[in-house]
């Protein structure tokens, strides 16, 4: 929301304009994420920053520069941090390291088949680690079945694309970057969820939104979700005319 108005709004503190104070709290928050370490995370954020650029009007090479740089990251990250090399390698090869976590995924993923062995009668979800969380999209699978997953697919499809349609229809430039950033993040953290529950990329420990459990992942994808739902709600005779920071804080107040 704030690199939304930042980008949008000439803002300026001092000689700065405002998509260098963006630049600086991304960096800002990049170093947090480094320093934990959660190289997940920092990949969605920076992910997120760079498709803001782009919505803003960042020219088409400078993205993929930034997406050079982040792939370029990526790869020191491999060799700098030995929890993603572990997890890098795990991926690449099966006969490396310990596999348990998704060996105990995909065994449930099977046990479940197409329609599931029914709500609560899960055996291999007992043994699963993290099956409330992490890998809770392996227990959907195992009670529910395949039919259930690809409809879980496809409700998460639908919030992102239903939201990116919207504003294609919206002329306000503070509720384009903005409610892209949201929605781009929610959409690649149910991506690094599923993926990583199917074996399709390493392994990453990150909730899958409204379902796995966890009090302060449900509470941010809510928060992030409702502003969504703020941003792009038109109420009739509702013209927005400065679109700005201060406009929306009063539509919500309003609302």
């Amino acid at each position: 929301m704030i690199t939304g108005w930042l980008l949008t709004r000439p803002h300026r503190i001092g000689p700065l304009p405002g998509a260098a104070i963006a630049g600086g709290l991304y960096l800002l928050i990049a170093l947090l994420l480094k320093s934990q370490p959660d190289i997940g995370m920092l990949s969605v954020i920076t992910a997120v920053f760079l498709a803001q650029l782009f919505v803003n009007g960042l020219p088409l090479a400078l993205v993929g520069a930034g997406v050079g740089l982040m792939m370029g990251g990526g790869v020191a990250a491999f060799f700098v941090f030995p929890h993603v090399r572990s997890r890098v390698e795990r991926f690449l090869h099966p006969d490396v390291g310990d596999h348990y976590q998704i060996d105990t995924a995909m065994r449930a993923f099977g046990n479940g088949g197409l329609l599931g062995r029914g709500p609560g009668e899960g055996r291999v979800k007992d043994l699963l680690p993290d099956a409330h969380a992490d890998f809770v999209f392996a227990v959907a699978g195992e009670e529910y079945g395949l039919v259930v997953c690809l409809l879980i697919i496809m409700v998460f499809a639908m919030i992102v694309i239903r939201t990116l349609l919207r504003l294609m229809r919206e002329n306000d430039p503070f509720v384009i970057v903005a409610t892209a950033g949201l929605v781009t993040g929610f959409g690649l953290q149910a991506f690094v969820n599923m993926a990583s529950s199917l074996h399709l990329i390493p392994t990453k420990g990150m909730t899958l939104p409204f379902i796995s459990y966890g009090g302060s992942s449900a509470m941010s994808v809510a928060l992030a979700i409702g502003m969504v739902l703020a941003l792009t709600r038109h109420q009739a005779g509702d013209i927005r005319t400065d679109g700005g920071f201060v406009s929306t804080l009063r539509h919500w107040r309003s609302a």
